[in-house]
């Protein structure tokens, strides 16, 4: 499943991302988007209103999750669609609190985020708990629900690698942790919007984003769901080009994310 299957037979035990890295064009978009966000983070503007900006970047990051995921309205309210803005927006605003244990403990962080999203649309004895059951929902439709069984030894796999010594560029190894988790759906409910905290939570803990000021949603959103979809099908179709594939549109989705930071 995805290019982590890749990485776990090829080159495990040496640096786990570094053939990812090999194709010239996932190099420069990758540099690109760290240029972006070096940017941002380099304006005087944004420095001198660094609460303002990070506090925007949650509500409009978490607006922009919940769009994604098909909640298509301008208010939290009671509705079901509501209820989804909020459960966003409120992981979102998670993230900084959780930055500190990603780098020793990823997988008690995408158990809290998750406890977050899925509040009030999961039994709260399946809040943080991988799914047992061949059954996920699916915002985006990708199809291709890996098996239950696979949930927990996969998981185990990715914190194993992001805690591994690499030399790949940070937004590659936030990449790689968002893929994993929106094609595997180890939640019954709720697994892309822990998808797109987590990746925030890696820009934050490898020192890409530290504030938190960029907004990788919006990218994502402004990009569309039909590019979201091609994305996520070519990463799960388990091959380097699909990978590389995958990783051009997450750097992409990232610059953007940079470029949507206003003050």
């Amino acid at each position: 499943m995805g290019s982590v299957s890749e990485i776990e037979g090829k080159v495990l035990g040496a640096d786990p991302f570094a053939a990812l890295v090999q194709d010239l064009e996932v190099a420069r978009v990758l540099a690109a988007a760290r240029a972006e966000i070096d940017s941002v983070l380099w304006r005087r503007d944004i420095r001198s209103n660094a609460a303002a900006v990070a506090r925007a970047s949650i509500e409009r990051g978490g607006r922009d999750s919940a769009a994604i995921d098909g909640a298509d309205t301008a208010v939290i309210d009671d509705s079901p669609m509501g209820r989804v803005l909020a459960r966003a927006i409120d992981v979102t605003a998670a993230v900084p609190g959780q930055v500190g244990a990603w780098s020793t403990a990823p997988l008690q962080v995408i158990a809290a985020l998750h406890a977050i999203a899925a509040n009030d649309f999961a039994a709260k004895d399946e809040l943080g708990r991988p799914r047992s059951q061949e059954l996920a929902d699916d915002a985006l439709r990708i199809g291709q629900l890996p098996p239950a069984a696979l949930v927990g030894p996969r998981l185990t796999l990715l914190a194993e690698l992001v805690l591994a010594p690499t030399t790949a560029p940070a937004i590659l190894v936030a990449g790689i942790v968002h893929a994993e988790l929106l094609t595997l759906r180890p939640f019954a409910w709720g697994s892309g919007l822990v998808a797109r905290a987590a990746a925030r939570c890696v820009l934050a803990e490898r020192a890409v984003d530290p504030s938190l000021f960029t907004i990788p949603e919006n990218g994502m959103f402004t990009m569309g769901r039909p590019a979201y979809v091609d994305a996520m099908r070519a990463y799960a179709s388990g091959t380097m080009a699909g990978s590389s594939a995958y990783l051009i549109w997450f750097a992409g989705a990232c610059a953007l994310g940079a470029k949507a930071v206003t003050v």
